[in-house]
């Protein structure tokens, strides 16, 4: 089972969409797929626990989680066999970690824990609570979007860069740093390799 969870060897680099439920991360994959031309990685879980519901109306459960990590992974490494140079993920493994503690207690079954810190991405892509949150069979806790927000920058991470560019302060709020924007000349492909190395 161990396996299942591992990354396969790849030269394409990795960017993960990473952030609370309704934060646009679906969208920004496909539009950035779209932008560079290359193929992204949908996130498993939706089309899975959709399933779930549609057949017996329940929602996720601690025994769905593995299957979710496992499923993940395998459409990420198929797609990471046939990418050469960029790989955009909607989600990974670690977002399923975070999700699992999130909703049952502070839990993780440790083989998803040691594989969710082992794999590894080019670059993370923090999605902030800034659009309205959208209804659906699955989405559940709209009112805790930023409780899950605190989750995710306790997870680890070091830093984060905004959704705009300006100066880079000792004031600034560590997961809020500016950045260039990724369009235009600062946009193609061979800028973005540069600003994940």
């Amino acid at each position: 089972m161990e396996e299942k969870l591992k990354q396969i060897n790849s030269s394409c680099k990795k960017v993960v969409l990473y952030g609370p439920e309704s934060t646009g991360k679906t969208t920004l994959a496909i539009e950035l797929a779209k932008y560079y031309n290359v193929k992204w990685v949908p996130e498993f879980a939706r089309q899975y626990l959709q399933n779930i519901w549609d057949k017996e109306k329940r929602i996720c459960q601690p025994s769905d989680i593995m299957p979710i990590a496992y499923g993940q992974m395998k459409i990420e490494n198929e797609l990471a066999k046939n990418s050469e140079t960029l790989l955009i993920c909607d989600t990974n493994i670690f977002e399923t970690m975070v999700y699992s503690k999130y909703y049952y207690g502070g839990t993780c079954d440790p083989l998803l824990k040691k594989y969710a810190m082992l794999n590894h991405y080019d670059l993370y892509l923090l999605t902030d609570i800034d659009i309205p949150w959208e209804k659906d069979d699955l989405r559940d806790k709209p009112n805790e979007r930023e409780y899950s927000m605190e989750i995710v920058k306790g997870s680890g991470f070091e830093a984060a860069f905004g959704q705009h560019s300006g100066v880079a302060h000792i004031s600034s709020g560590i997961f809020e740093l500016p950045r260039f924007a990724m369009n235009e000349n600062y946009g193609d492909l061979q800028r973005l390799k540069i600003a994940i190395k």
